[in-house]
């Protein structure tokens, strides 16, 4: 298939175009697996050589590609990328199938390997996992896209060999919007911003002329739903990534906040504040036909639909504090789930629908946690002056959220930074940006 190039709106379109197709059948089922529901685990020692080609700019390319994998697997925390002075074959002599004495002789319990080729306007690359220990093939595909796009062809790359090793989906091939923040506290300056999950390919999506805030992803389309002060009002908007268009979803009396797609994409739930009094609806895209989900004189807010649109996830504080809630969206009584000390707040349902995820405010000190829908099961993962906004990457099994430092005496305020935890409470790495950031939103895998 050949690929056309895009444009800097149409990248996401390119993504969409990104073909692969199976190298060769796997082999029988390895012995190799990662368990990542593990609280501690040792990495996984894994070779990844640079991808071969015929000529000096294919060899550059090749070497690009298996760095990025390489970065992708070690910032999972599962794999542990072995150094290619340590690699005893040379990756031009591995052929079809590598000489496994040799790997097994460093330790390395899996390899990657593969090559690459450039034609007129496109890059091709194949690529081969392989099971040292039993000498076995467990996957491997082949991709063709335009040369610019080389970086996804990465990312699949990568996304496959967490796949087959852990079982579980990768999620490598993803964006993430979040705030950018700059300026003096008292006059500080906030705009969309999107990049890839590595923190390359990075652009601002709003000038910062106006405050926003909020993004969440559509989990069908390449579409942002956010808040915004764009004409002095706080109202909820559409942003596509794609073509750069933005529109008011809306124009309610009062201020509309706290934005969230349903989980095919068809619909918004968010908050509606009037005369004082915050309430949950949800309003059909296609139709704009609005429904209001919560009656109740405290404020309920933060809604979060489970992955089959069927129970709807919020905080309120009709208790008397801010807490967590679960109901059903088609009706009935809400039900508190949040049982700890403190406060709960920010309800996100995992895309897996096991669990959710919360901020704690308990005694000044915050907290990003899980807990199962029924509400038992609480474990917090990181702690902190302050941490807030967790969202969840596609597989449900990492969380990103933002983190502030408490201020040291003659020192100037930190900003907050986004940070990565996975569910077992190990491996936070710092996500860079450029700046400040805050309030980050995981894009589904990209298509």
């Amino acid at each position: 298939m050949t690929l056309s190039k895009p444009s800097l709106l149409r990248l996401a379109a390119a993504a969409l175009a990104l073909a692969a197709s199976a190298a060769v059948e796997p082999g029988a089922r390895a012995q190799l697996k990662v368990d990542i529901t593990r609280g501690t685990l040792e990495p996984l020692p894994i070779a990844v050589t640079d991808l071969i080609g015929a000529g000096a700019e294919e060899t550059a390319v090749g070497k690009r590609i298996a760095g990025v994998v390489v970065a992708d697997l070690e910032r999972s925390g599962l794999f542990r990328a072995l150094a290619p002075a340590a690699f005893i074959q040379a990756p031009p002599a591995i052929g079809v199938q590598p000489r496994f004495v040799d790997w097994r002789q460093i330790n390395a319990q899996a390899l990657v390997h593969g090559r690459v080729a450039l034609g007129p306007g496109e890059v091709r690359v194949e690529f081969r996992l392989w099971d040292v220990f039993a000498e076995k093939h467990l996957d491997g595909a082949r991709y063709k896209t335009v040369p610019d796009n080389w970086r996804r062809i990465a990312h699949r790359i990568a996304d496959r060999v967490y796949r087959r090793i852990t079982g579980e989906d990768g999620y490598f091939d993803t964006r993430i919007a979040y705030i950018d923040e700059s300026g003096p506290p008292v006059r500080r300056i906030k705009r969309l911003a999107i990049m890839d999950q590595d923190g390359e390919n990075h652009r601002y999506l709003t000038d910062g002329l106006t405050l926003t805030l909020t993004p969440r992803f559509s989990p069908t389309e390449q579409t942002l739903t956010f808040l915004s002060y764009a004409d002095g009002r706080p109202r909820v908007h559409l942003y596509n990534i794609d073509t750069g268009a933005r529109e008011v979803l809306g124009d309610f009396p009062g201020m509309n906040f706290a934005p969230r797609f349903s989980p095919d994409g068809k619909k918004v739930v968010m908050s509606v504040s009037e005369n004082g009094n915050a309430e949950i609806y949800m309003m059909d895209l296609g139709t704009r036909r609005i429904r209001r989900l919560t009656d109740h004189p405290a404020i309920d807010t933060s809604p979060s639909l489970s992955p089959d649109g069927a129970r709807l996830a919020f905080n309120s504080d009709r208790g008397g504090s801010r807490q967590i809630y679960v109901m059903e969206v088609d009706g009935g009584a809400a039900r508190r789930i949040s049982d700890g000390e403190g406060q709960y707040t920010t309800p996100v349902w995992s895309p897996r629908g096991d669990l959710i995820a919360f901020t704690r405010n308990l005694g000044g000190e915050y907290a990003i946690g899980i807990m199962r829908p029924d509400g038992g099961g609480e474990r917090i993962l990181v702690t902190g002056f302050l941490v807030e906004g967790p969202t969840w990457a596609p597989n449900g099994r990492v969380l990103m959220y933002f983190k502030q430092a408490r201020q040291r005496p003659g020192e100037a305020k930190p900003g907050p930074r986004l940070h990565s935890i996975d569910l077992t409470g190990h491996n936070e790495r710092l996500v860079l940006t450029p700046r400040d950031a805050s309030d980050p939103a995981w894009s589904p895998l990209k298509r």
